[in-house]
C-alpha cells in the first residue's frame, strides 16, 4: 500500500490561508477554492440546452486547454496534497455535473512490447459545475491528490514510482497545456426530480462530482432547475487537515439550515461507536434509519472515492437492512432499478 505525502511545492507561488496558491500572471481576478460566498450567482443559461455531452473529444482527438491556477487545498497535517485545479477550456469542452474528464500526462512511457507509446489517459471527476468557479461556462475545475510513492523501508519517496498525471497537474504553472478527453459518465448525474433527497457519501478526492452538485443546487440562478430538496454529505479523510472545501461547505450549512447536513467521519480524530476509528461506513450507520427511510421515499444515494470504500460500507447497509428484516440484495436491486443507487469509484 503506497503512502502518500506532499513534497516542497515548485514553480512560482503564495500563500492564502496557509495554502500554495499558482496565481496566473496577467489575470485581473483569481478563482479560488476558498470561498464562503455561496450566493446565488447568474449564469449563461444557454448550457442547459440541448444533450448531454458524451465523448466529444477522444484521445485520437484530444482537447487543448490551458490551466488557469493550482491551490494546494490540504493543511500541512494532511496524509497527503490535494490540489484544486482550474483549466481555462473557453467553453469548448462542456459537461453536465457528475461527469469526467480524460487528462493525458505528456511525455511516453515503454509499453509491453518494447515500444514507445504516449501515456494513457486518466479520469478525473469534474469538480465544478458545468459553468466553472467563474459561473460563466469557460472553466472546469479537478481536484487532484498528488501520487507519491513512499518505500516502506527507507521511508523515502521514490520518484520513478510517482504518479506521472497527478504530479503533473499538481506542478502545472499557469499557461501550461494540457491535453483532455471527454467528458466521460452517466452513473452520477442528478436526478430529473429536483425534490428529491441527495444523499453522498465521499471519501478523499471523491467529493468533486458533489462539489459539482452542491454548486448546481444552491450557488446558481438556473431558472430551469430549482433544488428543493435536501442534500447530506457524508465525507470521509483522515484528520481535519485533509477536508476538502470545508469554507464551502460550512457556508452552505449556515445559509441552508434546512436543505444541507454535513457530517464528517476523521479517522484519526473520531471514535465510532465502538471505541475504534471513525471511518465513512460508521458515520453513515449513525443515521442510518433516516437514511433507509430516506431511500424508502425517494432519495438518491452517490458514493464516490476509492474503491476500498465500498466493502465496509456495503457490510454495514447489509446489517442494517438485516435489522429491519429486510433482503440486502433485494433491496439494493430494488434501488438501482429505480435509478437511485449511484456507485463510481477508483
Amino acid at each position: 500500500m503506497q503512502t502518500m505525502r506532499a513534497p516542497a511545492a515548485q514553480g512560482a507561488a503564495t500563500r492564502v490561508a496557509g495554502r500554495r496558491v499558482f496565481r496566473p500572471v496577467a489575470a485581473t481576478k483569481v478563482s479560488t477554492a476558498v470561498t464562503t460566498d455561496v450566493s446565488k450567482r447568474t449564469v449563461p443559461t444557454a448550457l442547459e440546452e440541448g444533450e448531454m455531452p458524451l465523448n466529444t473529444y477522444s484521445n485520437k482527438a484530444p482537447f487543448k486547454a490551458k490551466v488557469r491556477s493550482v491551490e494546494t487545498i490540504t493543511g500541512p497535517k494532511a496524509t497527503g496534497e490535494t490540489c484544486h485545479i482550474i483549466i481555462d477550456t473557453e467553453g469548448k469542452i462542456p459537461f453536465w455535473e457528475g461527469q469526467s474528464y480524460g487528462v493525458i500526462p505528456p511525455g511516453t512511457k515503454i509499453n509491453s512490447k518494447g515500444k514507445e507509446v504516449p501515456h494513457g489517459t486518466r479520469l478525473y471527476s469534474i469538480a465544478s459545475s458545468r459553468y466553472g468557479d467563474d459561473y460563466d461556462g469557460k472553466t472546469a475545475s479537478l481536484c487532484v491528490r498528488r501520487a507519491v510513492y513512499v518505500d516502506p523501508e527507507t521511508g523515502k519517496e521514490d520518484p520513478a514510482k510517482k504518479g506521472i498525471c497527478s504530479n503533473f497537474l499538481c506542478d502545472a504553472a499557469p499557461g501550461t497545456e494540457i491535453t483532455m478527453t471527454g467528458p466521460t459518465g452517466k452513473v452520477l448525474l442528478l436526478p430529473a426530480d429536483t425534490n428529491a433527497p441527495l444523499i453522498c457519501v465521499a471519501t478523499g478526492t471523491g467529493i468533486a462530482p458533489f462539489r459539482s452538485f452542491w454548486r448546481r443546487c444552491f450557488m446558481e440562478n438556473v431558472p430551469s432547475y430549482k433544488f428543493t430538496g435536501l442534500f447530506w454529505l457524508f465525507m470521509g479523510v483522515a484528520n481535519s487537515d485533509a477536508k476538502l472545501y470545508d469554507e464551502e461547505l460550512q457556508a452552505l450549512a449556515k445559509n441552508y439550515p434546512s436543505q444541507f447536513r454535513l457530517d464528517y467521519a476523521l479517522s484519526r480524530e473520531q471514535k465510532n461507536r465502538k471505541g475504534g476509528k471513525m471511518y465513512i461506513q460508521d458515520k453513515v450507520e449513525e443515521y442510518s434509519d433516516e437514511i433507509f427511510d430516506l431511500l424508502d421515499n425517494g432519495a438518491h444515494m452517490y458514493f464516490c472515492g476509492l474503491k476500498g470504500m465500498m466493502p465496509g460500507i456495503q457490510e454495514m447497509l447489509e446489517r442494517v437492512a438485516k435489522s429491519k428484516g429486510l433482503n440486502y440484495e433485494e433491496w439494493v436491486e430494488g434501488l438501482k432499478h429505480r435509478n437511485q443507487w449511484h456507485v463510481e469509484v477508483y
